[in-house]
């Protein structure tokens, strides 16, 4: 069905705001009507409705993000809204220069809004000190990124334990020494990142970023510097973390594997999400 009227709806799903668009699809369920941006929303509300009545994990609500370059104002992210709902595995997908690390950046606290709020279960996270936010972040989000950033001095089992030491926690060596063996690395921990391979670093990454058992996983190009094989590897172990241990998990990616694997795909366009997400096609 059809809304032709004009008046605000948001996206239950993905949280996108319906108020430019004359025409949004419309489902009624227990005597309440929810509006959604294209097909591909509807059909996952109409799956599995009950996921999504209430508040999602997270929200963002209209965020801008404007970057200062002397005199020029560069805004990235124009009034961009998402709904991230608990222990789903969520794709951001769009053009290089659209914005995607830059809203991923704003999920786990790595970056503040311009204007616009962003909610964690139901509580606003916009504005808390500096100190307030790098403690949430340290107990509910883990961070992979495609450059690694594996400090190069440590070796590998001093990078994955380097997560607990800044949150002031004691480290496991049993269960440490396991979630190496789990990966198939228990012969690597000693050794240093440029002593591993792109794939074996990623695994360490990857373990580091499950150091204090989030329960949020963000992954920034995960499989970007990888070859197919060891990403799949990858991509195997984070769906995995999702599926199995019920981690909500966020990757940004232009890797139509992930893609098509994830439980939603949402996609940007110059700052804004996009209607009809998974039919969207861009263009690098």
């Amino acid at each position: 069905m059809k809304n032709n009227g004009a008046q605000a709806k948001i996206d239950v799903v993905c949280g996108m705001d319906l108020a430019p668009y004359a025409d949004s699809v419309h489902i009624r369920y227990q005597e309440k009507v929810f509006y959604f941006c294209g097909e591909y929303c509807a059909a996952r509300f109409t799956q599995s409705p009950e996921q999504f009545i209430g508040e999602p994990l997270i929200r963002l609500d209209t965020v801008w993000k404007v970057f200062r370059l002397g005199a020029t104002a560069v805004e990235v992210l124009k009034g961009f809204s998402l709904n991230i709902w608990r222990g789903d595995f969520v794709a951001i997908i769009g053009a290089s220069g659209s914005g995607k690390s830059t809203a991923l950046n704003m999920i786990g606290l790595l970056d503040r809004p311009t204007s616009g709020t962003i909610t964690f279960a139901n509580n606003d996270i916009s504005l808390l000190k500096d100190q307030e936010r790098a403690q949430l972040r340290s107990q509910t989000f883990g961070f992979v990124f495609q450059q690694y950033n594996l400090i190069p001095w440590l070796s590998a089992h001093e990078n994955v334990a380097l997560p607990m030491m800044f949150a002031q926690k004691n480290i496991n060596q049993e269960r440490l020494n396991a979630s190496f063996r789990e990966i198939g690395l228990e012969n690597r921990m000693a050794h240093r990142p440029l002593e591993l391979s792109g794939g074996e670093q990623q695994r360490i990454a990857v373990l580091r970023a499950l150091a204090n058992d989030p329960d949020i996983i963000l992954a920034d190009e995960p499989t970007g510097n990888l070859d197919s094989t060891t990403g799949n590897k990858i991509l195997e172990m984070l769906a995995n973390l999702n599926k199995t241990h019920n981690k909500t998990l966020v990757v940004v990616t232009h890797d139509a594997d992930i893609a098509a694997k994830a439980d939603q795909v949402v996609a940007i366009k110059d700052g804004r999400l996009v209607r009809n997400h998974k039919t969207y096609k861009y263009v690098e």
